[in-house]
């Protein structure tokens, strides 16, 4: 570490395979991506199941300095942690996220950023209020294809934006899983919609919206929506489709978005397509973890970008467990850590790069479906607090 690198000190509230994966990336040499301006320690793992899940997680991803911690409580109260880092089932993001925030933690939390829009809202009011860095975790945002992607929309590549088709479906089996299993667990928010459908309205809004000058950028309509709920009685959806109309100067595009718990969707066709008045932009399967784009103008031979992660080998997908790994090293999430790393070290409450506004604006698209689709998690799930409270 140089003389003038910022090393950021993490702490991990869960530790499920996304955590995993985090754990695995943050560990890897900056320098490898050269990166030179900011580094990344994990000095503390906390289980709510009790202290022997931290310390296997810190065994199985050899961090013997960490600190093991077997409440959430303990961690906040660690002087040595920086930023915590929560990978919690999106059910307990909002009451995770406050206890680090009001213990004087800055915080990155894995998406859907909470349940609802009021959740979120709230947390931004008290991140402000406890002058505390706070981001949504949406790790493809940083990815140099995406990157690359926005500017080259941003220049009108593909001319005036007209169509957006996005998707993300994995088969979970849902009616033979087990019903506890976050996916299909009510009480955890399981379902189609917050699960998976983060993704798809993510490319929506980076390529739609981010892409105008934050002035120029409108709340999006749901022109409507369908949803698809568990044959069995359980109340979370299987299938979702959304059809959104986003106002821009050079007319509304329209976007459609689908996400399945209950099907494979992932060779046939592109899983986001953008259509513009010049061409199109395709983005293959899978979309929660981009290397390559295809720009396709009227007239012109295809143009493909492609773009390496850095320190990682071929994604490889385990379909049984569903799970993905990257067996050589990064998955890419230390993309999204060097933007915290970056923003705290400057002093910022929230990155440009994923602002409060989009986090709550995507939360309102995905309470409206809900909305129309007659889904509603139990009440301690969809809880905020009372104003005044802090």
């Amino acid at each position: 570490m140089t003389a003038s690198q910022f090393e950021l000190r993490w702490g991990f509230m869960g530790h499920g395979a996304i955590a995993w994966c985090m754990a695995k990336d943050l560990q890897l040499d900056p320098a490898t991506r050269d990166i030179t301006d900011v580094k990344h320690k994990i000095v503390a793992i906390a289980s709510h199941l009790g202290i022997s899940p931290a310390e296997e997680f810190i065994h199985r991803i050899k961090a013997p300095e960490a600190k093991a911690y077997g409440s959430y409580e303990e961690l906040a109260r660690d002087p040595n942690v920086d930023v915590v880092y929560v990978s919690s089932p999106h059910s307990h993001h909002y009451p995770h996220v406050l206890l680090a925030l009001r213990s004087g933690k800055h915080v990155l939390c894995e998406k859907p950023f909470t349940v609802n829009a009021a959740q979120a809202a709230h947390l931004q009011r008290v991140a402000k209020q406890y002058n505390r860095f706070l981001m949504e975790a949406v790790w493809t945002r940083f990815f140099p294809v995406s990157i690359k992607m926005r500017e080259l929309i941003a220049d009108g590549e593909i001319g005036e934006l007209r169509r957006v088709f996005a998707e993300l479906s994995q088969d979970f089996d849902p009616y033979n899983i087990d019903p506890k299993h976050r996916i299909v667990n009510p009480d955890l928010a399981g379902g189609a919609l917050l699960d998976l459908g983060a993704y798809p309205l993510k490319w929506i809004f980076q390529t739609v919206y981010h892409t105008l000058p934050p002035s120029s950028r409108q709340s999006p309509t749901v022109l409507g929506s369908s949803m698809q709920k568990l044959g069995n009685g359980v109340d979370v959806d299987e299938h979702v489709s959304m059809m959104l109309s986003f106002p821009r100067d050079t007319g509304s595009v329209i976007a459609v978005a689908n996400a399945s718990i209950g099907m494979h969707a992932c060779t046939a066709g592109p899983a986001f397509k953008l259509e513009g008045t010049k061409g199109e932009i395709t983005v293959p399967w899978p979309p929660f973890r981009p290397t390559e784009f295809t720009v396709h103008k009227l007239g012109e031979a295809p143009k493909k970008y492609e773009f390496e992660i850095p320190s990682g080998g071929g994604l490889v997908q385990d379909l049984e467990k569903k799970t993905f790994d990257a067996p050589n090293g990064g998955m890419g999430l230390f993309w999204e850590a060097d933007e915290v790393a970056r923003c705290i070290h400057d002093g910022k409450l929230q990155s440009e790069t994923i602002p409060w506004s989009e986090t709550v604006e995507v939360l309102k698209v995905m309470d409206e479906v809900r909305r129309q689709g007659g889904l509603r998690y139990p009440d301690a799930v969809e809880f905020v607090e009372e104003e005044g409270r802090e």
